[in-house]
């Protein structure tokens, strides 16, 4: 029978069960709730006051952040986008060629780059090379973001999270897992996911054509209104910025009609009789505005893209990638007219649009940006490191000499590494040293390529899981949780490990999924005298690879808006390739690590 838990014990399961909480409804961001952890871990002295920078000290951490500035060093010299412009030659005309092309491609270069940041790279090349061949873009671009996770299961430092589990290994006691020694596993999870996509992933795919009007995606008609100046208007005379002082700047004026002539955002120009205005605002806002200056309601206009754009102005979705300076800040705030000429019509947030009272969101990762534009300032907006524009090819800019450094420096980490000439950590870093001594990136462009949310993260997280284990927590909650599952042997172990690892993920941080149940594994492993690198080993995986919805890893979440995908989507496409998983994990491991 399982023993009573001491205080201490029941202090570290509360601050679990709010971690838990607050990771999967995100109450807080994820960094936020991994620091608000460590605070509560310290002011209930389950770690000791010297173990408080046991996270940011911790070789995991710094490995991360290493492997970020690394992948930076090699898109920043143009090196990866000049190799994905190849793609095109390959691709072919049809659609099962372009999404094995694709998936090939990008499960290739994650296993060595930040998948991130390969897929911020590969959504406006795949989005392009689709509509080229008249295929949906929700046929490849979930296809694109599960091979990005295939990648990052065939090397040690693909992830995150690999990372982080060869550190939970290290400390405690156990050999550093080999660079490539996950690429067993990996590699033919990489070949049965891919062959699945192709196969049976086709037929489970949505076709949902780019083609449909902006406005309707984005349920503008809820949000824009076509106006007519009446001959006795009190706006008559008045600039557009004057009346939103003494008004709500939430109104925005976009376009101004008059006889032949169109006038984009026109704050300054005095209105006159007749004009047409097209505004933006919520629906109570702009029947004030229309009431307020006896405007009349032009109900028999449909508005559709056209009268968003013209050969001066053009609508773009645009994606905030997570390392953006724009995360965190309110579309106000991020004065996106000025520095790009665009204005935000709508924002797409998990798959739920949100346009009341714009100016005052503040943005999240991920998000996606419908900007209406003055076409001159397109290119500067995809030149920027903080939007990613889903729908254009930006011009590269390769400086060869610098990408072959960059080329050199990843092979010479990597070789020193798979050799042991250099502890990852170490090998890591002298990489991403190099690539700012040798000027593959500024000082300042390798501080940005940092996720500063997964730093974070991994800082406040790292010492719950040290509190599991020294509380005896992670010994308890073994005993109670699968305790039961003991007596049928490891592998039925390893096979609970990892579908609660893998049910975990789904709706939390996959680090913070992999810090709760790692202390927990070892704990099982000592239980039953087994080696506990298999244990691990499961958590890895199942913790690296979320299929089944798109929030559950951050790729996916990228591609949701672009793709036009609906949450049941990733459902029916990911549940029977995360089962897949599963079986072939809980097959073999344990032929390939010896048996438990």
């Amino acid at each position: 029978m399982q023993a009573m838990p001491n205080s201490e014990i029941i202090l570290v399961l509360c601050v679990v069960a709010g971690a838990v909480y607050l990771f999967v409804t995100e109450k807080l961001r994820i960094d936020v709730t991994a620091i608000v952890i460590l605070v509560a871990l310290l002011a209930l002295r389950l770690i000791p006051a010297r173990a408080a920078l046991y996270g940011f000290a911790n070789p995991a951490t710094a490995t991360v952040a290493s492997m970020f500035v690394l992948s930076a060093g090699l898109s920043r010299t143009g090196l990866v986008d000049w190799l994905v412009r190849r793609l095109d030659r390959l691709a072919g005309n049809g659609e099962l060629q372009l999404m094995l092309v694709l998936c090939l491609a990008i499960a290739f270069l994650s296993a060595f780059v930040v998948n991130t940041a390969t897929v911020a790279i590969f959504i406006p090349v795949a989005t392009v090379l689709a509509r080229r061949r008249k295929i949906a873009e929700s046929r490849i671009l979930m296809p694109l973001s599960f091979a990005s996770q295939f990648g990052g299961v065939c090397t040690l430092v693909g992830t995150s999270t690999n990372i982080l589990v060869n550190s939970i290994a290290v400390s405690s006691g156990l050999p550093a897992f080999g660079l490539f020694e996950f690429a067993r596993l990996g590699l033919i999870m990489a070949g049965v996911g891919i062959v699945y996509l192709i196969v049976v992933g086709r037929w489970l795919l949505p076709k949902r054509h780019a083609t449909v009007q902006q406005v309707d995606k984005y349920r503008l008609s809820e949000y824009l209104v076509e106006l007519k100046v009446p001959q006795d208007s009190s706006l008559i005379g008045k600039s557009w910025r004057e009346v939103v002082k003494q008004g709500d700047e939430e109104v925005q004026l976009l376009k101004l009609i008059r006889g032949e002539q169109t006038k984009w955002r026109p704050r300054e120009i005095p209105i006159a009789a007749d004009d047409v205005l097209l505004v933006r605002g919520d629906a109570a806002r702009l029947m004030k505005v229309r009431d307020e200056f006896g405007l009349e309601t032009r109900a028999d206009e449909k508005v559709e893209d056209k009268k968003l754009s013209s050969d001066d102005v053009k609508l773009v979705e645009a994606l905030v990638p997570p390392q953006s300076y724009l995360v965190g800040r309110t579309i106000e705030g991020a004065d996106l007219s000025r520095r790009f000429g665009c204005v935000v019509l709508a924002l797409q947030r998990r798959g739920r649009v949100l346009g009341e009272r714009l100016g005052k969101i503040r943005l999240d990762a991920n998000d996606t940006l419908l900007l209406q534009c003055d076409v001159n300032n397109v290119q500067r907006l995809m030149r920027s490191p903080n939007l990613i524009v889903t729908s254009e090819l930006t011009e590269l800019f390769l400086r060869k000499d610098r990408a072959l450094i960059a080329l050199g420096i990843l092979a010479s980490v990597l070789t020193f590494a798979a050799l042991g000439v250099l502890p990852i950590l170490l090998a890591t870093l002298f990489g991403a040293v190099a690539m700012v001594v040798t000027g593959c990136l500024r000082i300042d462009e390798a501080y940005q390529a940092i996720d500063w949310k997964i730093i974070f993260l991994l800082g406040g997280i790292l010492p719950l899981g040290l509190a599991l284990q020294e509380t005896g927590a992670a010994s308890w909650l073994s005993g109670l949780v699968l305790g039961s599952f003991a007596s049928h042997g490891p592998v039925v172990v390893l096979a609970v490990l990892y579908i609660t690892t893998a049910a975990l993920t789904e709706g939390m941080s996959n680090n913070a999924a992999a810090v709760l149940l790692a202390p927990i594994a070892l704990s099982m492993a000592t239980r039953m005298n087994v080696d506990p690198r298999p244990f691990l080993i499961a958590i890895t995986f199942a913790a690296s690879t979320s299929f089944a919805t798109p929030v559950g890893y951050q790729t996916n979440t990228m591609v949701y808006a672009a793709g036009g995908y609906r949450f049941s989507d990733f459902s029916k496409v990911g549940i029977p390739l995360n089962l897949i998983f599963w079986a072939l994990a809980v097959l073999l491991i344990p032929h390939f690590w010896g048996r438990s």
